[in-house]
């Protein structure tokens, strides 16, 4: 492996401007690393060598004539397959779509390219980003580069372990329910889902509109700082993107000092740190406060009572929003359409076809699971009563934190389990998501960064901050990172070609 794919981005972007590098080398080896691994990790589904190498040939160019460029311009990046292109690929991980070619770029994708970033290529995921684990995509599923046998989280397993494996060293994911904090936390990288509304959403095949938000996949805390700063801002095209200025997050992360979290309140949720959580993941996390009380916080234990709840209200809103955003595939504008073999070729019977064929079995169980809670006789009992509960865990976080600065729990229950594990069991797989669903159901900002290591596997530390405070959560995630070492480039993946 090139040496330089091992550097973090903004150490590559500070070679590239001094010119001891160029984007087409950095291009060419993380295209190179990817046709030498996807095979067996599977992170990509489609690879843009000719695009990718094209921008980073244009970057090269205006560099040497002195154009003043981004600062993350000529860092190859990946994006997950639910964002689209104009005339890439985009499938979702999904039958469904196999064979169309979008016909306009997301306003992330719009901002990646004005910044000057390759686009190596799209990601694989969960169907529809439905998923805790990668093992729904219809394209097989994605390794984890610490061990091959285990899953790398879901939906966004295939940025999580692109990036875990030094393929690029960014890339981008989308989080409904924990999709780029969980992947983050069992392959030893930083995910991280910004305050709702915080990063455009237009041109994000949605899951659950109102749950759905666009982030950053990195090895280090300083790198996804500089790439939320690259993608956020407000877009006109997305009714619900917020109108605020966008801080210097990667400024903010380089002034982090050994002080920083000296005299900062840190609650430790009480409802998320004790049953059902590994006993190796549970150590690490309280190795992690400790060394933050070491550091000078003030830690306190806070109660969240609806948390107890929040698993079940997500699982009702979101299939809820599922069987709406589903709806617009039926076979008859884009992607596949099946005809049945006998009898009359109707709209009614594309679109069932269509649909049976299109869809795998996790999809079709959130359709017909949100279809049923939005039927007449059960929206108030269902639908009703988790939107009663969503309002709840609002406002036991905006009571929370106005206690306490931010808020930490462990990230996932578990580390990364090995396929098959819970693959017959969704109930078993939806508890992954149990300590990252609160803040997509309050629209607050979460951040998942690796504090540990239990039996080899990487452990991740979740940070949540109050909406619009994604900057003090950066803050305290240096923290973490100065006090847990390097683990993500750690990663078995460094030594491959070494065994």
């Amino acid at each position: 492996m090139s040496e330089l794919l091992t550097k973090t981005a903004l150490q590559l972007a500070d070679m590239m401007a001094a010119g001891e590098i160029t984007s087409v080398e950095l291009t060419r080896a993380s295209l190179d690393r990817i046709k030498a691994h996807n095979p067996t990790i599977n992170a990509f589904l489609h690879v843009d060598e000719e695009g990718a190498l094209a921008t980073a040939r244009e970057v090269d160019e205006k560099r040497a004539a002195g154009e003043n460029l981004g600062r993350l311009a000529g860092i190859p990046i990946a994006i997950k397959d639910n964002l689209v292109i104009r005339g890439m690929p985009t499938t979702c991980g999904s039958k469904m779509l196999e064979g169309w070619l979008p016909p306009y770029d997301a306003t992330v994708i719009t901002k990646i390219k004005n910044a000057g970033m390759p686009i190596v290529g799209k990601t694989n995921m969960d169907e529809f980003a439905m998923g805790s684990s990668t093992e729904f995509s219809a394209y097989g599923s994605t390794k984890n580069p610490w061990d091959t046998e285990r899953i790398p989280g879901g939906s966004g397993g295939g940025s999580a372990a692109a990036v875990s494996a030094f393929m690029v060293p960014l890339a981008l994911g989308s989080d409904t329910g924990g999709s780029i904090r969980q992947p983050g936390s069992v392959t030893g990288t930083v995910g991280v889902k910004p305050t709702y509304g915080a990063v455009s959403r237009y041109g994000l095949i949605a899951m659950a509109s109102s749950l759905d938000q666009v982030g950053p996949v990195a090895r280090t805390v300083a790198d996804a700082a500089a790439l939320q700063e690259v993608i956020s801002g407000h877009d006109e095209l997305d009714s619900t993107s917020l109108d605020v200025e966008v801080p210097a997050f990667e400024d903010i992360v380089a002034q982090v000092g050994a002080d920083r979290v000296k005299g900062l309140k840190i609650g430790i949720v009480e409802q998320l740190s004790a049953d059902g959580f590994e006993p190796g993941v549970e150590a690490e996390f309280e190795a992690t406060v400790k060394r933050l009380e070491d550091a000078g916080a003030e830690v306190v234990n806070v109660s969240l009572p609806s948390f107890e709840y929040a698993l079940s209200a997500y699982y009702l809103i979101m299939p809820a929003e599922v069987s709406s955003n589903m709806a617009r595939f039926d076979g008859m504008r884009f992607g596949l359409r099946a005809e049945p073999e006998t009898g009359p070729v109707t709209a009614e019977r594309v679109m069932a076809e269509s649909r049976g064929q299109g869809f795998g079995a996790e999809v079709k169980r959130r359709i017909i699971l949100g279809t049923h809670v939005l039927s007449s006789g059960n929206y108030d009992a269902y639908y009703g009563a988790a939107q009663k509960v969503r309002t709840l865990v609002q406002r036991d976080l905006d009571e929370a934190f106005s206690k306490v600065d931010v808020l930490v729990t462990p990230t996932a229950p578990t580390t990364a389990f090995k396929f098959g594990e819970k693959i017959d069991d969704p109930m078993a797989m939806y508890l992954n998501d149990l300590a990252t669903i609160p803040a997509n159901l309050a629209g607050t900002p979460g951040l998942s960064v690796p504090c540990g290591l239990s039996e080899g596997m990487p452990v991740g530390f979740q940070i949540l901050a109050p909406a619009y405070r994604d900057d003090l959560m950066y803050e305290v995630a240096a923290a973490v990172e100065a006090s847990a070492g390097e683990i993500a480039g750690s990663c078995p993946a460094k030594e491959w070609e070494n065994n």
